[in-house]
């Protein structure tokens, strides 16, 4: 029974996929790809974080093209068939479909690894093609030429080796067997690759270089056929009752394709459909600590910009070169960014970093409170004092606090502009977020006000925050009831509401603090 060639793996999966509650159909992706069949630009390899969809496109591709399996009831109900040719390329091929993520059930060299492809492929040609008369000294490449006739490859996880450390000393061998196997080779109708770590600039001998990347960094073609679009996410709510568009957004929206088609995790929001519940899904799939592991190459340099964005600010940088596989750990601050931007672990668009969401950004709270992070650290741990302090209308504790804050050795905390208070504000009342969704600066009333507390509990008041420079804390408490900045909140059903002036000297360095109830 064949493993890799024509074999029923990827149909059963796209089968059961297809008929899931919240199936999302990405099917218009097989026009595109069908463009290059037995063309100069027939390989293809698409990169993109874990469970960002990848394995469900390529066995889309793989039930679509092999001919083993009629699966025309399946996708006359897609998209594709609507497209004029949709029949064209319909089941009309030989699929060699692998996923080199499977590690020999024996041995554990380079040796094993790469023979259990090629033994295993040799045997499934021979099957196929008994009159074709090879010993095993006969290549793979020269076998399947044999064979006269045309191929689609779809390889799952081609970086698999690269991702996880594995046999360094042969990775370059590991490149070369991709190359003498499909590299302008007559029987490659299509190559189409995907994994997580970039090729392009692995290696000074360019193996793969007939790849065409469509990565996290350059994406024009492919990027919404991998995550759901704010249009799917709609649909999909609309499907159940438990959760709303607003609450699956506030969790897992944040990725913006090449164009700026928002993109959501796919694996996250089913979950949280499935679950009716959001919660932190995503980040569970991989290293609990990946977001600090990446930091931690050098933490001095990074450490404001990600005060700064946790901060909801955006941080301004230039990234084109893009972290591929093979690289050594990154060491400055752009080589991480690229290196958590292909992992999906920040977003970047138009030449602003961020955040993509709550999910991650409870990972990168969770980063913060490590020691190495020193009194960024401290203060993070130590953030429920304010919210106490707040809740209990301490004007004085809280103006102490933020007083603190400010004086310390962090640039990105002195008061240079709007957002570095913006993130002494935010830092102080980090630990709030478990107990309040935050809004910053959000149209409310007759104006906008600087934060708005929309309390997570019933028993809690919700929280308006107003700043002042060199005027007292009382304008700063006026300004929120003339302005009525209490609006949105009550509109909310939230009845007790707090209203935190809070003001600051560029004079004497000073903090004050008023919090009324209105």
């Amino acid at each position: 029974m064949a493993v890799y060639l024509n074999t029923n793996s990827a149909y059963e999966d796209f089968r059961m996929l297809s008929s899931d509650e919240f199936f999302v159909d990405k099917s218009d992706i097989i026009e595109k790809v069908s463009r290059r069949i037995n063309t100069k630009n027939r390989y293809l390899c698409i990169t993109k974080p874990r469970r960002f969809g990848k394995t469900s496109v390529l066995n889309m591709l793989g039930a679509y093209y092999g001919k083993a399996y009629d699966t025309k009831h399946i996708f006359d109900r897609l998209k594709i068939s609507q497209r004029e040719n949709y029949a064209l390329h319909l089941n009309q091929y030989n699929v060699v479909t692998l996923s080199l993520n499977d590690l020999p059930g024996r041995g554990n060299s380079y040796e094993d690894y790469i023979n259990q492809f090629k033994d295993l492929l040799y045997h499934d040609i021979i099957e196929k093609y008994p009159d074709i008369r090879a010993d095993d000294t006969v290549s793979l490449s020269k076998l399947f030429a044999a064979t006269g006739d045309k191929f689609i490859f779809i390889i799952d996880e081609w970086d698999y080796i690269f991702s996880h450390n594995l046999y360094p000393e042969d990775q370059n061998n590991f490149l070369e067997f991709l190359r003498d196997l499909l590299k302008d080779k007559p029987y490659v109708a299509l190559a189409y690759m995907t994994g997580v770590l970039p090729i392009q600039k692995y290696s000074t001998g360019s193996a793969l270089n007939m790849f065409k990347e469509y990565t996290m960094l350059n994406d024009t073609s492919f990027g919404e056929y991998f995550g759901f679009t704010e249009d799917d996410i709609k649909m999909l709510c609309d499907r159940q009752n438990a959760l709303t568009f607003s609450e699956i957004s506030e969790w897992y929206n944040g990725y913006l394709t090449t164009d700026g088609i928002k993109i959501y995790n796919p694996r996250s929001v089913v979950c949280a459909l499935e679950d009716e519940y959001c919660q932190s899904y995503w980040t569970k799939t991989g290293k609990m600590d990946e977001v600090l592991f990446f930091l931690k190459y050098n933490l001095a340099e990074v450490r404001d910009d990600v005060v700064k964005m946790v901060g909801n600010t955006p941080v301004k940088i230039e990234i084109k070169k893009e972290y591929s596989a093979g690289q050594k750990s990154p060491v400055n601050r752009k080589e991480i960014y690229s290196a958590m931007i292909i992992y999906g672990l920040l977003s970047y668009h138009d030449g602003e970093l961020c955040i993509p969401n709550k999910e991650l950004m409870i990972e990168f709270e969770n980063a913060l409170e490590d020691d190495e992070f020193g009194y960024v650290a401290e203060l993070v741990k130590n953030s429920h004092e304010i919210l106490d302090a707040t809740l209990n209308k301490n004007g004085t504790s809280v103006a102490s606090y933020l007083h603190d804050i400010h004086n310390s050795e962090l640039p990105v905390l002195k008061y240079n502009d709007e957002n570095s208070l913006s993130c002494v504000v935010t830092l102080a009342y980090l630990s709030a977020r478990n107990k309040y969704k935050i809004e910053r600066e959000e149209k409310s009333g007759k104006g906008f006000a600087d934060f708005l507390f929309y309390p997570r509990r019933k028993n809690l008041p919700g929280i308006i925050i107003e700043l002042k420079a060199d005027a007292p804390p009382e304008a700063a408490i006026e300004q929120i009831r003339k302005k009525k900045y209490g609006e949105k909140l009550k509109k909310e059903h939230i009845e007790r509401i707090l209203a935190v002036g809070i003001s600051y000297s560029t004079e004497t360095k000073e903090h004050m603090c008023r919090i009324e109830e209105i």
